[in-house]
């Protein structure tokens, strides 16, 4: 298949980044409380939140079962606890100044995001979920006036 999808009406529309949590309610009252999203679904294992236009899907990682299994692939389940931490995701979006000024207040900012200017020509700043997720929030120059 060609990049622009060979002619035909195959157009990709829109990505929707899921993480691993090792604690589904202590990652949810983050994003909720912290970053303003609201929960569309939570069950004990998955969540969906929801800010603006942007969905985030968190999935619960907390199999210890790996610890038992010396000399094997410690991957079996694919939800084991090693895994939450292990994750990023960039959100696009406006205001990105604005953002961080009021992320940087609750001490969030990872130790290296603070917001810059960066070489590929966006305005991003980074924090680390409860998990060390690292979230990536930026706005392109086009729309750093707005």
């Amino acid at each position: 298949m060609s990049r622009d999808g060979g002619g035909t009406s195959v157009k990709l529309l829109n990505a929707i980044p899921a993480l691993p949590a090792s604690d589904m309610a202590r990652s949810v009252s983050f994003y909720c409380g912290k970053l303003g999203f609201a929960v569309g679904f939570q069950a004990d294992d998955f969540a969906k939140l929801r800010r603006d236009g942007v969905e985030l899907h968190l999935w619960l990682a907390n199999d210890e079962r790996w610890r038992g299994r010396a000399g094997e692939c410690p991957v079996v389940s694919g939800a084991e606890s090693f895994i939450a931490g292990t994750h990023s995701c960039r959100i696009e979006m406006n205001g990105v100044k604005e953002l961080y000024d009021s992320i940087r207040l609750l001490g969030i900012v990872h130790p290296n995001g603070h917001i810059a200017d960066m070489p590929w020509g966006t305005r991003d700043f980074g924090i680390l979920d409860p998990d060390g997720n690292l979230i990536t929030f930026f706005q392109r120059p086009t729309s750093l006036s707005e």
